[in-house]
């Protein structure tokens, strides 16, 4: 895989977006979902993305998921210049370097807890070990029970567990919460924060407001625009979270 951004161009920054637009579709129906976007995060940080349905959130964490291109603009992830890659080169960098969380939870029903981490990590390179990954997030005694038998909170986690398994440089979560109360929420939450703990660079997508107060950094997101960035300098724990 080619390097584009090693050096010093890309600064130090392990995430940072230059003059990012995307627009879906030509002439009058174009949609703009990100306008002239820039921002940077340092590695290791929880950054906590805010915003209503149409701001924008999810498309970004496409840009940085390498699930989509911008129409304009560079995408910097790890002194890579990721925006210019082909699809190819976009492929690898999914399986090698990204962990993606989503909220609904894509666990293949046939598979237990275990085979479906395990599944994963033959993705991998560097894989961590399937059990382990399952048992530090608390599922350590669901590892043969199939999707139907967890609960909502359990088959997220497990979907966490599939994304650490690749041992990623990058979590992405995509409303990881959307679809559970919030004792689901709140251990799903303090997995997320776990993995952040050990280095790990998390950006999270939420509508939820008060998930933003777990975050070293929030960015609100209004019609495609950062209309504010918010550092915490000190987040609180999921466990104090109410919703």
């Amino acid at each position: 895989m080619s390097q584009p951004g090693r050096g010093s161009d890309a600064g130090q920054s392990f995430v940072r977006l230059e003059h990012v637009t995307k627009v879906y579709g030509q002439g009058p129906t174009a949609v703009t979902a990100l306008q002239h976007l820039n921002f940077e995060v340092a590695e290791g940080r929880f950054v906590v993305l805010l915003g209503p349905s149409g701001s924008g959130k999810t498309t970004l964490l496409n840009l940085l998921g390498g699930l989509d291109q911008p129409t304009q603009g560079r995408v910097w992830v790890a002194a890579e210049d990721i925006s210019g890659y082909s699809e190819e080169q976009r492929t690898e960098y999914r399986r090698r370097r990204v962990g993606f969380i989503f909220q609904f939870f894509n666990l293949i029903p046939t598979l237990n807890a275990l085979e479906n981490v395990e599944l994963i990590a033959e993705l991998s390179d560097n894989p961590l070990l399937a059990h382990q990954v399952l048992a530090e997030l608390g599922l350590g005694d669901r590892l043969e029970h199939f999707p139907s038998e967890l609960s909502g909170g359990e088959q997220q986690r497990v979907a966490i567990a599939r994304a650490l398994v690749k041992n990623p440089d990058l979590i992405l979560a995509d409303e990881p919460t959307g679809n559970l109360d919030r004792e689901a929420g709140v251990m799903v939450l303090q997995a997320l924060q776990g993995i952040n703990r050990q280095g790990k660079t998390v950006i999270a997508v939420s509508h939820n407001v008060v998930i933003g107060e777990i975050a070293d950094l929030v960015l609100r997101l209004r019609d495609g625009r950062i209309v504010e960035e918010k550092e915490n300098p000190v987040p609180c724990d999921a466990s104090e979270l109410r919703w």
